[in-house]
C-alpha cells in the first residue's frame, strides 16, 4: 500500500530511485520521474485538468476538481499545508468513473479551512503535484486576509522575487472581463509581450471561472466597464440571470469589500432594471480610482479598472456673448495632455456635428467648443469636464436688432468677458503641481513621462538622465507646453534604465522632481 504523506518533506521517495524533475504542459504542475526511461505504453502521472483556486462564502460547499492521466493508474492524495484532511465529515473524496474526475468536497466550509491545498498523483513511474488556494469569506465581514494577499501579493512582491512567467493576478482579472480590442493595451500596460501565451493562458482561466460561475449563473453578458457619467459619478453595468434570486452579491474595491445600497445618495449604490445591474460610485475623489469587482456568492463575475486622470484646468472657460446667427467659442487649457474632454450644454453631453464643433490642439492641452449659428434657445450654462474636474460659464445670445440681418447668418464675432489685469507682484519660485511617476517599461516599447510645474517668471526646464543633461539628446523627445513638461522615448532600450530628473529654475528659485524608469527584462 502506498504511504500517506502530509508535507513536502514526506513526498514519495525510495532507496535507489532517481528523481528527474519534469515540466508539465499544464502550468503550475510539477512532475518527478522515478525511472531513467519510461516503458513503451506507460506514462508517469500528470494533470489534464488541475484544481483551481476557490473563494467561497463560509457555510457553502467548496469543491476542488482534478483529472489525472498516467499508466499505471495513479493514486490520488489531497493534502493541506497547515492541517490535515483526515476528518471525513469535513473532507470527502469522490471519484467519477465516467468523467475520470477526482474531487475533494468540503460541505459547510468553515473559515479555519482556508489554506493552500495540494493534490498529488503517484504511480510506480513517478508523481505529479499541483496546489490551489481556498479562501473563505466570513459572513458579514470583509474578504479574508488570505484573499486580499492573494489578489495583491504578486504585485507587492519585488520584481526579482517573481517566478518566470508569473504575472500580476490583476492582469488576468482585467482580461477576463475585457473586450478583445483592449487586450493589446492591457498587455502593454503590464509588460506582457507573448500574445500567443497570453491567449492560451486566458482561455484556461476562462474555462475555470465559467465552471465556478455555472454554479450560480444562467446568463452573464453586456458588460459595460466603468466610465464617468459626470464629474461626481461613475457607473458600470452588466446583465445577469441568477439560478437563485436570493444569491448574495458582493462589491469589492482593490480586494476590500465595500457596502452598497439601492439608495442613489449613498457612496456606492446598485440600481436593478430587470436582469440589468447598474453600479454607481458617487461623490468622486481621486481615492475612488482602483479595481472594482462584483462577486456572486464568492465567485467573481466582473472586474473593471477605474482610472481617474490627474488633470486640472490651467485656464477655465469664460462667459461668451454672441449676437443671433453668430458662432461662439469656449476654450480651456489643461495642466496635462488629455485626448478628449466632455462638453456639456444645459447638463446634456454635446457631440460633434452640425451644431457643435469640438476640437483639441496637437499637444492635447487646449480644448475648444464651437457653438454654430447661435439662437436665443442656445443661451445657458456650458461646462467642460476633464476627469473629476470641471468648469462652466454662460453663453448669452442677444437679439439682432438690425432688420437687414434677419434670416441671415452673421459673420463670426466673439466677445470674451475677460477680467481686467491687476497690478501686483506675481513672481513665484517654481513648484511641481504634478510630480513625475515611476515607470516600468518592457524593452522596445514606448515610454511617456510628464509632470506639471508653475512659477513666475516661467521656469527654465532641464531634463537629466542619471545626472547627465539630455535636453539636446535626439534620442528623447522633450516638450514644455503651458507648464506641462513631458519626455517621450519612442523605443525603450537597456540604456534608458535609471533615474530621471527635471530641474525647474527662474529668477526667484528652483525646484527638482525625480523618478525612476525600470526597463523590464534587465537584471
Amino acid at each position: 500500500m502506498m504511504k500517506v504523506f502530509k508535507s513536502k518533506e514526506e513526498e514519495p521517495t525510495a532507496p535507489g530511485q532517481v528523481s528527474i524533475k519534469k515540466r508539465s504542459r499544464v502550468p503550475g504542475v510539477m512532475i518527478t520521474q522515478f525511472v531513467e526511461g519510461i516503458p513503451p505504453g506507460k506514462s508517469h502521472p500528470d494533470f489534464s485538468r488541475k484544481p483551481i483556486a476557490l473563494t467561497i462564502q463560509e457555510g457553502k460547499l467548496a469543491v476542488f476538481k482534478a483529472i489525472v492521466t498516467g499508466d499505471p493508474t495513479p493514486t490520488i492524495r489531497w493534502i493541506r499545508s497547515n492541517g490535515d484532511t483526515s476528518d471525513k465529515e469535513k473532507y470527502i473524496t469522490v471519484y467519477n468513473q465516467v468523467t475520470g474526475e477526482h474531487q475533494l468536497q468540503m460541505p459547510n466550509v468553515a473559515v479555519d479551512q482556508a489554506d493552500t491545498y495540494k493534490c498529488l498523483a503517484e504511480n510506480e513511474l513517478g508523481f505529479a503535484t499541483v496546489t490551489a488556494a481556498l479562501n473563505v469569506i466570513e459572513i458579514g465581514f470583509n474578504k479574508s486576509k488570505a484573499l486580499q494577499e492573494a489578489r495583491r501579493g504578486i504585485a507587492d512582491r519585488p520584481k526579482n522575487e517573481r517566478k518566470d512567467g508569473e504575472v500580476d493576478e490583476k492582469f488576468w482579472e482585467l482580461l477576463l472581463s475585457a473586450d478583445r480590442k483592449d487586450y493589446e493595451r492591457i498587455c502593454a500596460e503590464y509588460g506582457v509581450t507573448d500574445f500567443r501565451w497570453m491567449l492560451k493562458k486566458l482561455n484556461e482561466k476562462k474555462r475555470e471561472i465559467e465552471e465556478q460561475q455555472a454554479q450560480y449563473i444562467d446568463y452573464l453578458g453586456n458588460l459595460k466597464h466603468i466610465e464617468m457619467k459626470s464629474p461626481a459619478c461613475a457607473q458600470f453595468e452588466f446583465e445577469i440571470d441568477l439560478k437563485d434570486p436570493n444569491a448574495r452579491i458582493f462589491l469589492y474595491k482593490d480586494g476590500n469589500m465595500i457596502p452598497f445600497s439601492s439608495d442613489t445618495d449613498e457612496k456606492h449604490s446598485l440600481h436593478q432594471i430587470g436582469r440589468r445591474l447598474i453600479f454607481s460610485v458617487n461623490g468622486l475623489t481621486q481615492d475612488d480610482a482602483g479595481l472594482y469587482q462584483v462577486d456572486i456568492e464568492g465567485v467573481n463575475v466582473f472586474s473593471t479598472d477605474f482610472k481617474i486622470p490627474v488633470v486640472d484646468f490651467l485656464v477655465k472657460i469664460q462667459e461668451v456673448k454672441a449676437i443671433e446667427r453668430e458662432d461662439a467659442v469656449f476654450e480651456c487649457v489643461l495642466s496635462a495632455p488629455f485626448a478628449k474632454i466632455t462638453w456639456m450644454g444645459k447638463s446634456t453631453p454635446l457631440v460633434q456635428g452640425k451644431k457643435y464643433g469640438i476640437t483639441v490642439s496637437e499637444d492635447m492641452l487646449i480644448h475648444r467648443l464651437l457653438v454654430k449659428d447661435c439662437m436665443k434657445v442656445d443661451t445657458g450654462i456650458y461646462a467642460a469636464v476633464a476627469g473629476i474636474k470641471s468648469c462652466n460659464a454662460w453663453l448669452i445670445v442677444e437679439a439682432d436688432n438690425n432688420p437687414n440681418n434677419h434670416g441671415k447668418k452673421a459673420a463670426q464675432k466673439l466677445t470674451l468677458n475677460i477680467p481686467e489685469p491687476k497690478t501686483c507682484n506675481l513672481d513665484s519660485a517654481p513648484i511641481f503641481t504634478v510630480p513625475l511617476k515611476a515607470h516600468i517599461s518592457p524593452e522596445k516599447y514606448e515610454c511617456y513621462m510628464s509632470c506639471a510645474v508653475r512659477g513666475n517668471p516661467s521656469p527654465h526646464i532641464t531634463w537629466y538622465h542619471n545626472n547627465i543633461s539630455i535636453n539636446t539628446n535626439t534620442n528623447y523627445y522633450i516638450t514644455n507646453t503651458c507648464g506641462v513638461c513631458s519626455l517621450l522615448i519612442l523605443r525603450v532600450g537597456s540604456k534608458d534604465n535609471g533615474e530621471y530628473k527635471v530641474v525647474a529654475e527662474n529668477s526667484v528659485g528652483h525646484a527638482e522632481c525625480t523618478t525612476k524608469l525600470t526597463v523590464r527584462g534587465m537584471l
